[in-house]
């Protein structure tokens, strides 16, 4: 059987990788893939944004607007503790968890290109309908419809991108989906900026109704996108896909390859019910890292950290400014550290940014507890904060959003996406960014709660897990890189722990038994 350049724990290439250039044609087509990261990125943003303009809480959440106006406490760990606002804000990820589930069965049927055209045309909608929004029914109906979008592009592109991508590359063009979701956020916090300055007060139409933009790009970008040769096989059209492979590979040997796939292909139409076969013994690694990789990532403490820079921000001095710049050098941060872990990922490896980013985080949050704790208190008023102690914490959370933004963030996308095998494939990726969803929402609705309560504990809480996640990744995470997506099994099959499960299983090309010969040593 065809092999691909599967690589064993001892380093070097066992078998004969596949044939293939990085063509110019592949680039453009996976950066205007991965552009569907920007209406998650954007929505993120804009939705801190606008729920901190005064216009709109007077609108829409009036007793909100009038609780923060008469609580004119210094406790910084409760200001903004309201369970109405935060369910505006995370409804949108129920919405996404279901339509993930749906859009499983679109990936799968109709191809992965659809499915991002439904996605931006439901968030195209969902803008409108907020940017026009006159009442607080149109804006959670807004808000559903955003999320249904957001379900859509995230189940699809990532595996868009790693289906694309030549396996040598699949890494560094993957994280262009988390570099867009970093660009999108970055764009939305300097346009909250500058539309909460409007006179009127009519900036957050703005604001809300620009997420138009991204969706018009994700909308035009999957009309003129190819499908991947792996969707198109999938559906039967096996001839287009050879050319389509010859085209984006940018060679004319690709049959080892194209035979791969169309073995992976008949695997998976074995499968009548791919929800039900994941349950399946064989596919209990890659059911653990659906699961626990999305569910990690949501535990690293971003979200607190994020939520902390303005305040400090604004002690250093920048006043009015303080969220705007706390937003563009923390976004500016998140930028260049994606593009490292896209120079990186494929030559390092995934599991070492993991690892690396691990230790970096933790170090951080155990420093910046530390120091909020000293000045902040159980009493959450920090007094005058020295100047230099401000920078010194706020150089501490740059260096954790580096952290974050090289390891958890792009790889919480790229590794579940390029585990999979193709029977199981839209499933596994739907249980993803279920869990991805549905966990986002949990900590967005918890999180103020918790910093009202657990003070500066609350970035202990995340350290400990943090530790958790490293320990799994040295021990249960096998290294993904440089091989190609359909031979995926050999490294589960390689591995100390999960061979047990997969080692029995019928495999070839992800699907079925592997030719005899063809085993890697097994690494215990």
């Amino acid at each position: 059987m065809a092999g691909g350049g599967v690589i064993g724990v001892g380093g070097g290439d066992s078998r004969k990788p596949y044939p293939g250039n990085l063509t110019p044609y592949v680039t453009i087509t996976c950066i205007v893939a991965a552009m569907g990261g920007l209406i998650f990125g954007y929505d993120i943003g804009i939705s801190g944004g606008v729920t901190t303009m005064t216009p709109f809480l007077q609108k829409f959440f009036r007793k909100v607007w009038e609780k923060k106006e008469a609580d004119k406490s210094t406790n910084q760990y409760c200001q903004y503790d309201s369970q109405t606002l935060t369910m505006f804000t995370s409804s949108l990820y129920l919405a996404a968890l279901l339509s993930s589930l749906v859009a499983s069965t679109v990936t799968r049927r109709l191809g992965r290109k659809l499915s991002m055209l439904f996605g931006g045309l439901l968030f195209f909608a969902g803008a409108i309908i907020n940017g026009f929004a006159k009442a607080v029914w149109m804006l959670i109906v807004g808000r559903m419809l955003l999320g249904f979008g957001v379900g859509f592009a995230n189940q699809s592109v990532p595996l868009y991108l790693s289906e694309m991508a030549p396996y040598k590359y699949r890494g560094a063009l993957n994280i262009g989906f988390q570099l867009s979701i970093t660009v999108g956020i970055l764009i939305a916090n300097v346009l909250n900026y500058f539309f909460a300055k409007i006179k009127g007060g009519w900036g957050w139409r703005l604001s809300l109704g620009g997420a138009m933009v991204p969706a018009l790009i994700i909308t035009v970008g999957s009309l003129v996108l190819p499908d991947t040769p792996n969707s198109m096989i999938e559906r039967g059209q096996t001839e287009e896909a050879r050319a389509k492979l010859k085209k984006i590979r940018g060679v004319d040997d690709v049959d080892e390859e194209f035979k791969d796939l169309v073995a992976a292909s008949d695997a998976s139409k074995l499968v009548d019910h791919p929800w039900t076969n994941l349950l399946q013994r064989k596919y209990r690694p890659h059911l653990t890292m659906a699961i626990l990789i999305p569910f990690f990532q949501q535990l690293t403490g971003i979200n607190v950290i994020m939520f902390y820079a303005p305040v400090l921000f604004n002690t250093i001095g920048f006043g009015d400014d303080a969220s705007l710049m706390s937003a563009v050098i923390t976004g500016i941060v998140n930028v260049g550290a994606t593009l490292v872990s896209i120079y990186g990922v494929d030559k390092w490896g995934r599991r070492f940014l993991f690892l690396e980013g691990g230790v970096q985080m933790l170090i951080c949050q155990a420093v910046v507890a530390a120091c909020i704790g000293a000045k902040f208190g159980v009493s959450g008023n920090p007094g005058d904060l020295p100047k230099w102690y401000a920078i010194a914490v706020v150089l501490f959370i740059c260096i954790y959003v580096a952290g974050f933004a090289w390891s958890w963030g792009p790889l919480g996308w790229l590794v579940p996406s390029e585990i999979f095998p193709l029977e199981i494939r839209s499933a596994a990726q739907s249980v993803n960014v279920s869990v991805n969803m549905i966990f986002t929402f949990a900590v967005a609705q918890v999180f103020l709660s918790m910093l009202c309560h657990l003070k500066f504990g609350l970035f202990l809480f995340f350290a400990f897990f943090v530790v958790v996640m490293s320990i799994f990744v040295y021990y249960f995470l096998p290294e993904t890189k440089g091989i190609p997506i359909e031979e995926m099994n050999q490294v589960w099959r390689s591995h100390w722990y999960w061979s047990r499960f997969v080692e029995e299983a019928d495999y070839s090309n992800g699907g079925m038994e592997m030719s005899k010969g063809n085993h890697v040593p097994k690494n215990v």
